[in-house]
């Protein structure tokens, strides 16, 4: 496939409101592509190499455009490819010769696709959600079945070339297998336990909701792998995590937890603590792990068993140390005294789980709950201002986003400097300076929308001042979630159920 026609498509895509227009044009090119994996993974947003060491900066100062398409899927691809081996001495300045060269054989809506490519900012409004349904679309598979592939498999690509070149039944062998990562179930929000109790049936499970990051473990005889809500792997910094899990009395399981680093009486540490242990590569962190769920044990699979089957597997598996406490009730004082016991331990609040549900891997499934004290979003920061006064020198108060869901674009509502600390403005400083987007229009700067952030607020009112017609009252910092991709952040779909 051409380079110039993925690109048109693309610029169309991002031109199309319509949800299942844009569907039905990238539907159309991958029933062209001779590379559907890698026209998939870049509709995505996504490199097939991940990274290769070119950034923003590296994307400044280049070629004019070339007047004649002449490139290739295929030759860029091999060229990124190229372009991640480099290494050692001159390796940067090559790595500079190459992309220059490759823009300069490009045209202008070429070089605009690689540039959004390549910077993470390919603003089209159809990233995974849409070309999975352009997957389902193109290949005549149903949607649900495609979806349920890829997050069993934790790859779009690949499924994608199995649905187009093999149709369903190579879909329907796809299987969870341990050592292989898939997207984990997500909660929706409630504001107190009746509300949870209302509707997930007048009787439920109720967990402590942890201050910690999530994994998922898995493991293979000896083999441990540890991976996080993105699917990344991070064995290697938490050995203490790998040794709880070769613990455990099975050959092989996948189950879903929180990593938590402890106090010595049983609190934890604040979230940063564990952030900072768990992003560690220079030396192993001392971390533990309360397990939640279990989705795998022993060659049987228990993703589409009710959660009261999985949770007794978990109990028959975990010591009580390794399990987060959890109570079944339906009577919402006794649900409200186990999220002040909760609370009181410096947790965050607690999940109500329906005891039918089964895993929605990938979903924010109805049938889990969270209940905070407060009303928390997470948000992505658009744009930061230039401090004043005693911040002058700090990038300072920050523009918040929700995610549009229709048109994969952030609607803005509102600003912030409230909540946040002197070390959290130095931290921020340093971050934003490296997602700034072009020149700082006065005392905004424009940044590239992937940080995100969790936002307190006591409330949510209408506003003629934003676009999506809505702001937040008494917006607040709680924290800035490593953890967590502006495609996660939440939508203004999410926003607009606060209001009154």
């Amino acid at each position: 496939m051409r380079l110039a026609t993925l690109a048109q498509t693309s610029a169309r895509v991002a031109e199309t409101a319509s949800r299942s227009a844009k569907i039905a044009m990238l539907a159309d090119l991958l029933s062209q592509a001779d590379e559907p994996d890698v026209v998939v993974a870049w509709l995505s947003g996504e490199l097939t190499q991940r990274q290769i060491g070119v950034g923003y900066a590296s994307l400044r100062d280049l070629p004019p455009p070339a007047d004649t398409a002449t490139l290739t899927v295929a030759q860029v691809e091999r060229a990124f490819s190229e372009i991640k081996g480099l290494t050692g001495p001159g390796s940067q300045l090559t790595r500079r010769d190459r992309i220059t060269s490759l823009f300069g054989a490009s045209t202008e809506i070429e070089q605009r696709f690689l540039r959004g490519l390549l910077s993470g900012d390919l603003r089209q409004g159809a990233l995974a959600g849409v070309v999975t349904a352009a997957i389902a679309k193109a290949s005549g598979i149903a949607l649900s079945d495609v979806r349920r592939a890829a997050m069993l498999r934790g790859d779009l690509p690949a499924i994608a070339v199995a649905a187009l070149s093999a149709g369903p039944d190579a879909l329907a062998e796809i299987r969870l297998r341990p050592m292989q990562p898939i997207g984990p179930m997500l909660a929706q929000t409630a504001a107190d336990p009746a509300e949870a109790l209302a509707k997930l049936g007048g009787r439920a499970a109720f967990e402590w909701k942890l201050d910690g990051a999530r994994v998922q473990l898995h493991r293979d005889g000896d083999d441990v792998r540890v991976f996080t809500r993105s699917l990344d792997d991070v064995t290697a910094r938490v050995p203490s995590i790998v040794k709880i899990v070769r613990s455990l009395p099975a050959n092989a399981l996948v189950a879903d937890g929180e990593a938590i680093s402890l106090r010595e009486d049983g609190r934890p540490h604040p979230f940063q603590v564990t952030a900072s242990e768990f992003g560690t590569r220079s030396k192993p962190s001392d971390l533990t792990v309360m397990i939640f769920d279990l989705l795998h044990l022993d060659g049987r699979d228990l993703l589409d068993e009710p959660a009261e089957v999985r949770r007794a597997a978990l109990d028959h598996l975990a010591p009580l140390e390794l399990r987060a406490p959890r109570m079944v009730t339906d009577s919402a004082d006794e649900a409200g005294g186990f999220l002040v016991d909760a609370l009181a331990h410096g947790q965050e609040g607690v999940v109500a789980k329906s005891l039918t549900a089964p895993y929605e891997a990938g979903r924010r499934g109805a049938g889990w709950l969270k209940i905070k004290p407060v009303h928390t979003l997470d948000l992505v920061v658009l744009a930061v201002e230039r401090g004043s006064g005693r911040r002058k020198g700090t990038l300072s108060n920050i523009h918040l986003g929700a995610r549009d869901p229709s048109s994969g674009a952030f609607v803005m509502l509102g600003k912030t400097f409230k909540g946040m600390t002197d070390e959290m403005l130095a931290w921020q400083t340093r971050r934003f300076s490296e997602l700034a987007e072009g020149p700082a229009d006065g005392w905004v700067v424009r940044l590239r929308p992937e940080q995100v952030v969790e936002i307190a607020f006591d409330g949510v009112q209408r506003s003629t001042r934003y676009p999506g017609g809505v702001a937040l009252r008494f917006a607040r910092v709680i924290r800035y979630r490593a953890d967590k991709s502006a495609a996660e952040a939440d939508t203004i779909d999410a926003v607009r159920t606060f209001l009154a």
